[in-house]
């Protein structure tokens, strides 16, 4: 059902039928979908290293940055549509009408009426892990390059925060839901630590 934003309508939708069968494998393997789980880190890491020993190996900043730019694209693309769908069941997109209005659009994998799990916690781990850890170190290398005056960085390394960011927030809001309820999340959590104490 259609939830109502201020700036955007929000609209949760099953995932396609197939993915129930994912559900019903044996679940004796941890990992179910290795080669995911793999370039899920694959192109994330691989940006971060080529970042990094970007000047040891060549001194073309052009030939750097395009690698760079070309990983976290990949990134994007694989966790966006691939990976968050087989690992942990999510997810998401924006799309504008014919209107020009901005419409997101969440998947969540429907659970088993046994009350099975329908994703590893392995590949969960994995995916969660991956997701949060890598923009936060984007996050770093920004300050980094902005104190010690490598403006010329600076770019490549906005554009891993905005690509790794933008799937972050797109999984956090897929899990959670509207902007309205993570507020709500965050009061409930706050009010409760407050009466505890």
């Amino acid at each position: 059902s259609p939830l109502q934003d201020s700036s955007d309508d929000i609209e949760d939708v099953s995932l396609f039928d197939a993915d129930d069968d994912v559900s019903r494998r044996s679940k004796k393997s941890k990992i179910r979908h290795p080669v995911a789980s793999f370039f899920h880190l694959f192109f994330r890491v691989s940006a971060i290293v080529v970042y990094l020993l970007c000047e040891l190996l060549t001194s073309s900043f052009i030939a750097c940055m395009v690698t760079i730019i070309l990983l976290l694209s990949c990134d994007f693309w694989a966790v966006k549509n691939v990976t968050g769908r087989l690992m942990v069941g999510l997810r998401w997109w924006n799309q504008v009408d014919d209107d020009g209005r901005s419409h997101w659009v969440f998947e969540a994998r429907k659970v088993p009426a046994q009350g099975g799990k329908t994703s590893s916690e392995a590949e969960s781990r994995i995916f969660w892990l991956g997701l949060i850890t890598c923009p936060m170190i984007w996050v770093i290398f920004a300050f980094s390059a902005l104190f010690s005056f490598k403006v010329k960085w600076l770019a490549v390394v906005v554009m891993g925060v905005v690509l790794q960011g933008a799937n972050l927030y797109g999984y956090i809001r897929c899990k959670v839901g509207s902007r309205k309820n993570l507020t709500s999340m965050a009061t409930n959590y706050l009010g409760k630590q407050f009466l505890r104490q």
